[in-house]
């Protein structure tokens, strides 16, 4: 599942005309980013994309650059977070929404940004938003700002426990 030859297929797909293919194609490298660091080789791939005209091709780019923070040894997601949570008040509700939804994990895999994501949402200005997308957007921050709490409750825990043993 996770050649080289199929990742390279997939990152192409992820541009296809058709939505449903392309949409297959980003599930297919979400699951294979869970499995090894393969997919992170297209990682300049992703950035590029996140940076594209078409929404869905920035929301299939933020999804994989998120989906691959855990195999970012180089340290490039740390050069371009600025510019990723940008894309939480993204002039597409639905890109932004998904932007949002995706911090969490985003975090995880890159504790030391834990703060400066969490700040970025505190800070968003969702004014720019029409009310039927307004009130979702602000759960979306208010939900990825309790998960980012949660995770550095769950870090202080844990160093506290260390502390004692």
């Amino acid at each position: 599942m996770t050649d080289g030859l199929n990742i390279a297929e997939w990152v192409h797909m992820l541009r296809c005309p058709d939505n449903r293919e392309a949409y297959r194609a980003l599930q297919s490298l979400q699951e294979a980013s869970d499995l090894d660091n393969a997919v992170y080789a297209y990682i300049d791939t992703f950035i590029e994309m996140m940076r594209d005209s078409n929404s869905y091709i920035r929301t299939r780019g933020l999804t994989l650059i998120a989906c691959n923070a855990k195999w970012d040894e180089e340290g490039k997601i740390d050069g371009i977070i600025d510019e990723y949570l940008g894309h939480a008040t993204d002039n597409k509700p639905i890109t932004a929404r998904q932007c949002i939804k995706s911090l969490p994990e985003l975090a995880e895999a890159k504790p030391h940004l834990m703060p400066y994501i969490a700040s970025s949402l505190r800070q968003a200005d969702t004014s720019q938003y029409a009310d039927s997308m307004k009130p979702l957007i602000q759960n979306d921050i208010r939900d990825a700002l309790l998960a980012l709490d949660s995770m550095q409750c769950g870090s202080i825990k844990k160093a506290k426990q260390a502390q004692t043993s």
